[in-house]
């Protein structure tokens, strides 16, 4: 194959994992929730797109994702406080996830691919869900104390932990450690196929 084959097979296969990311979030981001923050199943897409086409991808995807998040009014609440704060935040959380699941992807792929992918889907919500309480640490710490005593709770990190991250976090961990590799292995499968001619 020739680099203009690979470069075009790679920007529509980037296309097609964009529009997933926009579906997947914008759709079905409303109509999963815990409390009132949803559940992102996005980032399965964003795994598997940063594991076939690399980290600055999986960045791309990430960074769209933080986008459809900004667009579809998932991030409201805090656009409201500090709307600076919320746009770097989101932003840079899903960017950064996604480029972390390529790098480890990466490193990890020729020692054994499922190991890397699971690792790689591992990586993308912790690293989400860190930059998400960074954020909120640096932008939204009054607001957030406010909630967390609203709440009943003494500690705002225990707020933050339980409250705000708990489920989302174990929720999206469970489903792209189960979900990614599945779909990477149906579409490493498919490329595989042979190819018949008539």
């Amino acid at each position: 194959m020739n680099k203009k084959t690979i470069s075009t097979r790679t920007l529509v296969g980037v296309a097609i994992f964009t529009a997933i990311v926009f579906v997947l979030q914008f759709f079905l981001g409303a109509f999963i929730r815990f409390g009132t923050f949803s559940i992102s199943l996005v980032l399965i897409p964003i795994v598997v797109g940063a594991a076939l086409y690399g980290p600055l991808w999986g960045a791309w995807l990430g960074f769209f994702f933080g986008f459809v998040v900004l667009i579809s009014g998932d991030a409201a609440v805090f656009l409201g406080v500090n709307p600076l704060g919320t746009i770097l935040t989101v932003l840079v959380k899903g960017a950064l996830a996604g480029f972390a699941a390529g790098l480890v992807f990466k490193a990890l792929e020729k020692k054994n691919i499922w190991v890397a992918v699971i690792c790689a889907a591992i990586v993308c919500p912790v690293v989400n869900t860190g930059i998400f309480l960074l954020g909120c640490l640096l932008f939204f710490l009054p607001t957030v104390s406010g909630w967390a005593e609203a709440m009943g709770f003494e500690n705002v990190g225990t707020y933050m932990i339980v409250g705000l991250v708990g489920f989302n976090f174990i929720f999206e961990l469970l489903f792209n450690v189960v979900f990614s590799p599945l779909i990477l292995r149906l579409i490493k499968l498919g490329k595989n196929r042979p190819q018949y001619t008539t």
